[in-house]
């Protein structure tokens, strides 16, 4: 390779329009001979005459096209992607290229990925004074069924806004016995979930320890509360009711 392609004036094949367009101007602005520029640079003429066109090798003009898409990708999903996910998408439109690639072709046009936001926690402790007793101490597993119940929220994000899920899971068996989905996320979500979970186990569950975290959703608190818990399960004292802080994560969490 001659000092022509290697030096300032041309990086590699990149640089040999570069270089062609140099000889050429010197040609035109101080009448220097095309032969004699190729001369001082190391080049030969029918080099010269190959670039002089200003068409690139086909290399450069599939990065500088690949570079292009990238681009329009990354716009079209608002900085949102970062390399994988743009390379996923190039190579849906038939692209045969590596994932470095596509992270390089990113650096050198500064396009870098937004970091998605962490998820806010949709628990929240309530503002009430009551608190109920932890009757499972922390101690999460249970040796049978209906014997331990954990009950939990969790927000589900979709293309039409939230939706909120409460499930009850037995300790014993690690099935989910009950669940409710719903836009809004209040008592009588919990109650659906619960309810459904007391059907399962054919309405009668004496004795069980229900246990859900601070939330106010899930502390069934408040006489209207309390009466539509009783209708539920028939009688208060057929299911006991306990609420804590939030589980640790062998509980579901």
């Amino acid at each position: 390779m001659s000092q022509a392609q290697r030096g300032p004036l041309g990086q590699g094949r990149d640089g040999a329009v570069a270089v062609a367009g140099f000889i050429g101007s010197q040609r035109e602005t101080h009448r220097i001979p095309a032969a004699v520029a190729c001369r001082a640079l190391g080049v030969c003429r029918s080099w010269y005459y190959k670039w002089r066109g200003g068409a690139l090798p086909p290399s450069a003009e599939r990065r500088r096209r690949l570079a292009a898409e990238i681009r329009r990708l990354f716009e079209l999903h608002e900085g949102k992607y970062g390399s994988p996910r743009i390379t996923d998408d190039l190579r849906d439109e038939g692209w045969r290229v590596s994932e470095n690639t596509v992270a390089a072709s990113m650096r050198e046009q500064g396009l870098v990925a937004r970091r998605k936001r962490r998820r806010r926690s949709t628990t929240r402790p309530g503002k009430g004074r009551w608190r109920a007793p932890d009757l499972v101490n922390r101690d999460f597993p249970a040796q049978k069924i209906n014997q331990k119940w954990f009950g939990d929220g969790t927000e589900i994000g979709t293309d039409e806004g939230k939706l909120h899920l409460v499930s009850v899971l037995d300790m014993g068996s690690r099935r989910v016995l009950g669940f409710a989905l719903a836009e809004h996320h209040n008592a009588q979500l919990a109650y659906g979930a619960l309810a459904m979970a007391i059907a399962v186990r054919g309405g009668q569950v004496p004795g069980v320890v229900f246990h859900t975290d601070q939330g106010s959703e899930l502390r069934f608190k408040g006489s209207s509360q309390r009466r539509c818990f009783g209708s539920i399960v028939g009688v208060h004292s057929a299911l006991r009711r306990v609420s804590s802080r939030r589980v640790s994560c062998g509980a579901g969490c």
